[in-house]
């Protein structure tokens, strides 16, 4: 199994609390891989086997378990009847009606650790959120980032090769099993992936018979990610193509998609204003190989492609993430994480105008402003904001000394 420290220590800093730990994310990210690693590490640390009770619910002998009362009998049948520590670990819960009564009374009933996984935000709304009363942790998986995918291929990150292979991360992105997979095999498992989510994930639990107008919904988002859109126009492209739905219908789907982690909606924020704005919102697809997939495998669009990638990454990192407004100018995102503020501006290239850096130099703080850029730049800084290349803001290199710096420009291509 790939290892993904940056999760499995998560789990293991609150092993034994008394928080439930709720992992989440899109389908094949790697959530159950990350629970079979946290399996190993309890077995490696001499948790004896019994005492780990595991249970996949998308497994064949576990279908048949639909309900609490399932549920429940399940546990007491497969539970050891000692006095030891237990670690209960269920994957896909949310396919049990009335697991979160369940799980709220293992916490109180048993001396246990108890970890989870599902692959719909609504799980963390609701009863759960009633029953547990802040007692859990959510741990975020995403598709593999483009450190993960360089590890993941056994390609040194200071290699030549690293341009060329980001470009392979751009065009298929990071689900475990495409990026494993054969070139002439990614496109199929991309496919196999963007039906489960939206079939199995979002229609076929919705109750959506026709998927015409979600597919379109789908489609519309992912080529226009990055760009301010509300149910309104969406509905009216829509209709222009002769596909009939309404506003309530636009903005349900929306909602379905954000919560089957598919697409994330980002809100506005007036910074001067400190204010949210309450018109459009911009939407980010949660891997650019689904983008891809979705959009009849077409390149080009360079630009929404690499904000994309920066946007994901910026979550991965634990950051939450607004689209920033001062004036009538754009910061492509302001993110923060406890006391820490980041202002991220986004472009392929480097314009021949100052539009980029001028927008930063609106914001009249003292929190980190930078500039990604999708081609190389020869300037490392422009009137004290640094310009950093995707694959070094990526691999965690704005960093490097100056010293090493030209070592590493040689490397370089023209993009």
């Amino acid at each position: 199994m790939f290892q993904r420290p940056y999760y499995l220590n998560q789990l293991i800093n609150f092993r034994d609390s008394d928080f439930i730990k709720v992992i989440t994310g899109v389908r094949r990210s790697g959530k159950s891989v990350l629970i079979k690693l946290y399996v190993d590490y309890l077995q490696n640390d001499g948790v004896p086997q019994d005492n780990i009770i595991y249970i996949n619910f998308e497994a064949f002998e576990y279908q048949i378990i639909k309900d609490e009362d399932d549920f429940r009998e399940l546990i007491l049948s497969v539970t050891p009847k000692n006095d030891e520590k237990k670690y209960f670990l269920f994957d896909e819960i949310q396919l049990v009606e009335g697991w979160q009564k369940v799980v709220n009374g293992l916490r109180t009933s048993y001396n246990c650790d108890i970890v989870i996984t599902g692959s719909n935000a609504k799980m963390l709304s609701g009863e759960l959120a009633t029953l547990l009363g802040g007692r859990y942790v959510e741990i975020r998986v995403y598709p593999l980032s483009f450190e993960e995918f360089l590890r993941a291929k056994l390609i040194d990150k200071d290699s030549r090769d690293v341009d060329r292979y980001y470009r392979e991360y751009e065009k298929y992105g990071g689900f475990p099993s495409v990026v494993l997979a054969q070139e002439n095999l990614k496109d199929t498992i991309l496919s196999g992936i963007f039906d489960s989510i939206v079939l199995n994930d979002i229609a076929y639990r919705s109750g959506i018979k026709d998927t015409l107008v979600l597919k379109n919904v789908i489609s519309f988002l992912a080529d226009n990610v990055g760009q301010l859109v509300n149910p309104t126009n969406i509905a009216n492209v829509m209709k222009n193509d002769k596909v009939l739905t309404s506003n309530h219908t636009i903005t349900r789907y929306l909602e379905l998609l954000e919560n089957a982690f598919l697409f994330y909606p980002v809100r506005q924020y007036d910074i001067r204003g400190k204010a949210y704005l309450k018109t459009n919102a911009k939407y980010f697809i949660v891997d650019g190989g689904l983008r891809r997939h979705t959009l009849g495998r077409k390149d080009g669009n360079f630009g929404n492609r690499l904000e994309n990638i920066v946007f994901i990454e910026l979550l991965r990192r634990g950051y939450t993430v607004d689209v920033g407004r001062i004036d009538s100018k754009e910061i492509d995102f302001i993110a923060r994480k406890v006391d820490e503020k980041l202002y991220v501006q986004v472009t392929y290239e480097m314009p021949e105008s100052t539009r980029e850096i001028d927008n930063l130099l609106l914001v009249n703080d003292n929190y980190k402003k930078i500039i990604v850029t999708g081609r190389y730049f020869e300037e490392k800084m422009l009137q004290g904001i640094p310009i950093i290349y995707i694959t070094d803001w990526l691999l965690g290199r704005e960093a490097v000394p100056s010293s090493e710096r030209h070592l590493l420009d040689g490397l370089r291509t023209s993009g």
